[in-house]
């Protein structure tokens, strides 16, 4: 067989989704594996058998990525790389993240069974926290690996209830590898990543293949509001120092900015509330920010708009306000020759093609700053991701691996 005619098997990977989804399953049918938690070492340790039942060698690295190497006959030739990340939103739902890790894997079993030596070394990787649910700031495994964050900002990061730090609960679970944590150790040429779209578009146009040109910006930020608290009965609303009310105000601004500026998105995602008691007034609020846009200038100035006005707002109610810049990735354009790579070899398989743009965040935002990287899109059913209900239908699920394994195949036979 020739090796354009090699197709993956389809029993098989839905076999490896559903060992997945029961592994931090929840009751609504969804997935609650947040990384560096009980469940996210059972997800790992599963991955593990996988990895080496085909053979491969694994690194884990000082933030837990994994890294399975299938070498190929130039090992002096730069790898190509796969994979995404096993962790989950809390909770989240069962592709997300997952698909690109076991299509990895099932690239792997075809490569294997078909005794196919490739020119490149092969990796697969399950990168740790992508989601940043849990520990915030997302991509925290791939942003330590390329080099934007360091290992020890991101080890002193506080869980979502401000009780654990996350490099000692990646040590409790077994997963703090003794590799360096450092794209440098590593020679890969290029780089793809499977995923669901996590939007209606390809849903809804019944497109079968997205290729997105590249990822939006993502710039999170954290803001906290300090309030008097008080009884709610005897004390005059005027004269209030409420945090929350401050809070309700600067929530609509956020969309207020994001509707006047255009062309991004902007979004409270998380917020908390202080003492969170339905008879006191709130004296302590922590919100965050999430702005998106393919311009990275524009997000800046947006965000800079909302501050003035959040500012103005908590000196007018008498609560103190402070921010703190959480995350900030750049818009990431993929290459050129490796997006078209994709469009063409979904079309060879006789798949619909659709070119796009990544509204959602992946660790291709960071890999693809220190290598030529591209995206494999799968629908979602109805645009629904990070929640339960998340689906995509398996036969598209096979689609996505068998592109992938195509791509894998020219990209690491080419000297």
């Amino acid at each position: 067989m020739e090796l354009k005619d090699l197709r993956v098997n389809g029993n098989r990977l839905i076999e490896a989704i559903e060992a997945s989804a029961k592994i931090g399953a929840t009751a609504n049918g969804g997935l609650e594996r947040c990384a560096a938690t009980d469940e996210d070492k059972a997800g790992r340790e599963l991955l593990m058998k996988w990895f080496e039942e085909c053979g491969c060698k694994v690194t884990i690295d000082e933030m837990g990525n994994m890294f399975a190497v299938k070498p190929g006959k130039n090992r002096n030739l730069g790898a190509v790389l796969t994979g995404s990340h096993f962790d989950t939103q809390k909770p989240g739902g069962r592709f997300d993240g997952v698909l690109g890790v076991v299509g990895g894997i099932e690239v792997l079993r075809i490569l294997v069974e078909n005794n196919i030596e490739l020119e490149r070394d092969f990796i697969v990787a399950n990168w740790t926290n992508e989601e940043g649910g849990w520990f915030s700031p997302a991509c925290m495994g791939s942003g330590v690996w390329v080099g934007n964050i360091t290992k020890e900002w991101a080890y002193s990061r506080m869980d979502r209830d401000g009780l654990t730090r996350f490099g000692e609960e990646i040590e409790r679970i077994g997963y703090k590898g003794d590799f360096p944590a450092d794209h440098k150790r590593w020679n890969v040429e290029a780089a793809y990543e499977l995923h669901i779209e996590q939007g209606p578009q390809l849903y809804r146009e019944k497109i079968q293949i997205g290729a997105p040109k590249g990822i939006l910006c993502l710039h999170w930020y954290d803001i906290n509001l300090k309030g008097t608290a008080n009884q709610v009965g005897p004390t005059p609303m005027i004269g209030r120092n409420d945090a929350l009310l401050a809070f309700s105000e600067m929530n609509i601004v956020v969309n207020k900015v994001a509707h006047q500026m255009g062309n991004m998105v902007a979004t409270v995602g998380e917020i908390q509330n202080y003492p969170n008691s339905r008879n006191i007034i709130s004296d302590g609020v922590h919100f965050t920010v999430d702005i998106r846009s393919w311009d990275d200038d524009h997000a800046v100035k947006a965000w800079e708009m909302m501050k003035r006005e959040f500012e103005v707002i908590a000196a007018r109610r008498g609560c103190p306000i402070t921010t703190e810049e959480t995350w900030k990735v750049e818009h990431a354009p993929f290459d050129k020759v490796l997006f078209e790579r994709v469009l063409e070899t979904a079309e060879e398989l006789g798949y619909s093609t659709r070119r796009m743009i990544s509204g959602a965040g992946h660790d291709m935002s960071e890999v693809n700053q220190i290598t030529r990287g591209a995206m494999i899109f799968v629908p979602s059913i109805n645009g629904r991701s990070h929640v339960e209900v998340e689906d995509t239908p398996y036969e598209d699920c096979e689609r996505g691996v068998n592109v992938l394994l195509q791509c894998i195949l020219k990209t690491a036979n080419e000297i």
